[in-house]
């Protein structure tokens, strides 16, 4: 089964959102080590971690057009993303807020 079509992932996350998001994400490097699962479009993760927390969706119910690796890694990049892991401060959130009052002015 494909994991998030082309189609599903703009119109779950727009061209204006994604040039906004994007640049706010951290880049992911390969493991020195080695192992670990391929690299995963980012826009992908993105799009299931919107659909999750828009949806009221628990992670590991994502729709399998998300593909069942991609849940979990859209979890794991959720908590890197927010700062969860270290605290309960939301870097990205505060990061996009700054931005669209940047915008708005």
């Amino acid at each position: 089964m494909p994991v998030v079509g082309a189609d599903l992932s703009k119109r779950l996350v727009p061209e204006e959102l994604w040039k906004v998001a994007a640049p706010l994400l951290p880049s992911f490097a390969a493991r020195p080590q080695g192992g670990g699962a391929a690299p995963c479009d980012e826009r992908a993760v993105f799009t299931a971690v919107g659909y999750a927390l828009t949806s009221g969706c628990a992670w590991r119910h994502l729709p399998p057009t998300f593909g069942t690796s991609l849940a979990t890694t859209a979890h794991r990049r959720f908590t890197v993303w927010t700062g969860t892991r270290r605290s309960a401060s939301c870097p990205l959130r505060a990061q996009l807020f700054r931005r669209e009052q940047e915008r708005q002015r």
